[in-house]
């Protein structure tokens, strides 16, 4: 799987200039790139078929979690409750690392854009708060967009946004959105499963 952009919307403080950074950005970095599709072939081929139709087009839910898997192999935590906007239940942040008493948190949208904005909304919140020292949204490209379930976040529909979250008063840590895409199309390689939990997945 490819990394066409990373857009950083944040960047305060020291933190980006640190070892611990470093390092993190390099485990998911690996992570996202890990994503193969078909098991095995050791690059991220989608089935070429529009994903608006019921039943057409790949799931989305089995790519993040092959990612999340690469992640829990290096420590990090998943599905973590974070109480960032002080609700009786915590959102829960897809995975999560610490660093010190704050939190670095890793969100990968399976749903709609709605879905989308609240996770940054979350990440700089946290933030905001000094509950996390950064977070990373991952979303489908455009081009990428066409073959999942329909109405999927996806960065072209976030970018309007960004100088909002980039005002944002932080005085340490890093927001970024980093745009995903496939390596190629095919009509030879089976789809991915809509609901499946992506096991097949490397």
């Amino acid at each position: 799987m490819k990394i066409i952009r990373t857009e950083v919307l944040i960047d305060a403080g020291d933190f980006s200039a640190s070892p611990v950074w470093a390092e993190i950005q390099e485990q998911f970095t690996e992570a996202i790139h890990s994503v193969e599709w078909p098991p095995g072939s050791g690059s991220f081929t989608l089935h070429d078929q529009p994903g608006k139709k019921r039943g057409e087009g790949n799931g989305v839910k089995p790519i993040k979690d092959a990612c999340m898997r690469h992640l829990k192999k290096n420590g990090w935590s998943l599905e973590t409750p974070v109480n960032i906007a002080t609700v009786k239940r915590p959102g829960k942040m897809d995975a999560t690392r610490p660093v010190g008493k704050r939190l670095f948190c890793v969100e990968w949208e399976t749903g709609n854009i709605s879905s989308s904005h609240r996770a940054i909304n979350k990440m700089a919140l946290g933030l905001l708060h000094g509950i996390l020292v950064g977070g990373v949204l991952v979303v489908p490209t455009r081009e990428m967009y066409n073959y999942l379930t329909d109405r999927v976040g996806n960065f072209r529909e976030l970018e309007p946004y960004f100088p909002l979250w980039r005002s944002v008063p932080i005085r340490e840590g890093i927001l970024a959105v980093i745009a995903i895409e496939h390596d190629a199309v095919s009509t030879d390689v089976p789809r991915i499963e809509k609901g499946t939990d992506g096991r097949a997945l490397q």
